[in-house]
């Protein structure tokens, strides 16, 4: 535990979306069950949560929800409680929170954490959870500070921390601070937002506090923070797990130049570096290189083939002297020989390339 846990604190987690921005992973597997630094994406925010108190949490599950509980279970192995709430029908971000709020147990006054499933973070939600309680807050988000603002709504606050507004997507942005998707909410305020109803918190619950003169408090840092919704995103979070700029207590190993899961086969004259998780089963023949990647359960880079920045699905094979740069393999999808694929370009499950079938410049 933490020296700035909170114990007893329960936790919602948002994992309803269907992660339109990462197909073709995400066509047979949601979001936050790909694999990511070894481990299903939610194995790390589950193993932080843990470490910050937190020994419940409810799943809002939408998108593929019986796929979450066969992985994590009653969730004794990750020394937590769970429970699945499912929308039968999407709610929106606020509809989830108070469906999920069914199966929690904590009191009117109690503080509820609430997590996105595609945020990984390194800021003190001890911290952020004991700021709540201090100020008496109806609500208190998490919010970083992003190079560009246009991409993103921002978030000002006054001079006491008092969030202000709710600013859309804008080329002129009053500040550079933006919601990072990890609330603390006092459990009467979800109780608040309407059952079985779309609700949208960043457009209807937060804006309503703010006008009603309830004390929308933010939480302003400048630790690790990215949203791993974008193909190079996912492999950057991934990447940054197995080097080690993101502490998480789910690396299934040490952090360092790259992770290889139990099974792996890799061969000592492939290069494999920079980050890259190779999965079981995987193999990575003499000759290969690759180099900030990750490499799903039972895929395949033959000799003499390069993946670069890259996700190869379940079962991808890359076959000798094809170069996979910035792209996504899908599950059991073949790259044949020759082949050049690179600049985000993405392969549907099963599809199978044959040799130099795509080239990105003109020498064979």
């Amino acid at each position: 535990m933490t020296e700035t846990s909170v114990p007893g604190l329960e936790a919602i987690l948002l994992v309803g979306g269907q992660g339109t921005r990462l197909r073709p992973l995400t066509l047979g597997t949601p979001k936050p069950l790909l694999p990511t630094a070894g481990v299903p994406f939610l194995a790390h925010q589950l193993a932080r949560a843990r470490s910050f108190g937190v020994r419940r949490i409810v799943f809002a599950t939408s998108y593929k929800a019986a796929m979450f509980e066969p992985v994590f279970g009653d969730g004794a192995e990750f020394g937590l409680s769970l429970e699945y709430m499912t929308e039968e029908a999407p709610l929106g971000t606020g509809g989830a929170i108070r469906n999920a709020a069914e199966g929690l147990t904590a009191a009117p006054t109690d503080p509820v954490l609430v997590l996105n499933g595609d945020i990984l973070s390194g800021h003190d939600i001890g911290d952020q959870v004991r700021t709540h309680l201090a100020r008496n807050a109806a609500v208190t988000l998490h919010l970083t500070e992003v190079d560009d603002p246009t991409r993103f709504g921002c978030v000002p606050t006054d001079d006491d921390g008092r969030v202000t507004a709710f600013l859309e997507k804008t080329s002129n942005p009053v500040t550079n601070r933006i919601n990072a998707g990890c609330y603390v909410f006092t459990r009467s305020v979800i109780d608040r937002i309407p059952r079985d109803e779309v609700v949208s918190v960043e457009r209807e619950t937060f804006p309503g506090l703010i006008e009603s003169g309830e004390l929308v408090l933010g939480y302003h840092d400048r630790t690790y923070w990215l949203d791993v919704g974008t193909p190079a995103a996912f492999v950057q979070g991934s990447r940054d797990l197995v080097l080690g700029r993101l502490a998480s207590p789910a690396l299934p190993g040490p952090t360092g130049d790259h992770l290889a899961l139990d099974g792996a086969d890799v061969s000592p004259e492939a290069k494999v570096n920079n980050g890259s998780a190779v999965g079981s089963r995987a193999v990575v023949e003499a000759g290969a290189v690759v180099s900030g990647s990750v490499l799903s359960d039972e895929c395949v880079v033959e000799a003499g083939a390069t993946v670069t920045d890259s996700v190869l699905g379940r079962g991808a094979r890359v076959c000798s002297g094809a170069v996979v740069r910035d792209a996504v393999i899908g599950d059991g999808a073949v790259v044949g020989p020759g082949n050049e694929l690179q600049a985000g370009i993405r392969v549907w499950p099963g599809v199978r390339l044959p040799a130099c079938a795509v080239r990105w410049s003109s020498d064979i």
